[in-house]
């Protein structure tokens, strides 16, 4: 505690009790600026299901099936569990169309929907704030029964070149998701090069995602957001980016009534098609240029 004013000598006789001043209130620590840039991403992607943890909030409880992305790479327990839930939740659509989910289509399932969300977590704030945050493994949780996030903001990177920012988002990436891709190896069986290239499709397609929002939320009809997108998922994926593999890869179709798609062909097939026959992604090597303009 702190008092104010001189010290008096140990014989003096007191005649007042010496004032203690009010306790003088502490700042708040300020926001990070990746709260405004999740709250904004959030907002923009609402398919990405999320919930932002603050520093002091209780970690989600793994008995209630939260298992972290550490877990989910270290621990087959948290990995089966996971795939469980992957599972269930495409059987009935998978039985609409009378098939199964085979294991290594629910595996391969879930580790789209988690690089695809993981890379817009990452890649979100650098789209929109210049920011590249690095996420935990211990800080990022997915709920085995229902696909959802939890995270726990933690450190960014802010560089004044756009290359370096560039390099740093792909570390980023890289330092995030490598650990999981070894543990899903064998359940999506899949070999590295594969995995990696997953992992550069969804990067590319969470940019491009990110664009196109943006582009909805103008309201303008144009697409301006989207170009800009595409050409900054060509300028960070050229190729050549190991382990990162191939390059974004993008081009344009034009249709009969002149207007102008972009498109990319994926460098892996995510295996919607297993789960609803006959009806591939829009990226799959597997859809022609013809069916893509159809259902663009």
């Amino acid at each position: 505690m702190i008092f104010s004013g001189s010290s008096l000598p140990a014989a003096a006789p007191v005649a007042a009790p010496v004032a203690v001043p009010a306790a003088v209130p502490v700042a708040p620590c300020p926001a990070s600026p990746l709260d405004a840039d999740y709250r904004q991403l959030l907002d923009l992607c609402p398919v990405l299901r999320v919930r932002l943890l603050a520093d002091d909030e209780p970690a989600p409880d793994r008995a209630l099936g939260w298992y972290s992305a550490t877990e989910l790479a270290t621990d087959p327990a948290a990995l089966a569990e996971a795939l469980a839930g992957e599972a269930a939740r495409i059987a009935p659509a998978a039985a609409e169309h009378g098939t199964a989910p085979r294991p290594h289509v629910a595996a391969s399932r879930l580790l789209h929907h988690y690089l695809w969300s993981v890379c817009v977590l990452i890649a979100g704030p650098w789209r929109l704030g210049g920011r590249v945050p690095s996420i935990d493994g211990a800080n990022l949780w997915v709920h085995a029964a229902t696909g959802d996030f939890a995270l726990r903001p933690g450190a960014h990177v802010a560089l004044p070149g756009e290359d370096e920012l560039r390099a740093e988002l792909r570390a980023a990436v890289v330092a995030q998701v490598e650990p999981l891709l070894a543990a899903f190896a064998a359940p999506t069986r899949r070999g590295t090069r594969a995995l990696w290239g997953m992992v550069t499709d969804d990067l590319a397609s969470a940019i491009w995602y990110l664009g196109k929002q943006l582009d909805e939320r103008a309201g303008e009809g144009g697409a301006a957001e989207e170009d800009a997108a595409v050409a900054a998922a060509t300028a960070l994926l050229p190729g050549r980016t190991d382990p990162l593999l191939g390059a974004a890869d993008f081009r344009v179709l034009c249709g009969g009534d002149g207007r102008a798609h972009h498109t990319r062909t994926r460098l892996g097939c995510c295996l919607y098609y297993a789960i609803e026959p006959g009806r591939a992604c829009v990226t799959c090597p597997r859809t022609g240029d013809e069916e893509r303009l159809r259902r663009l």
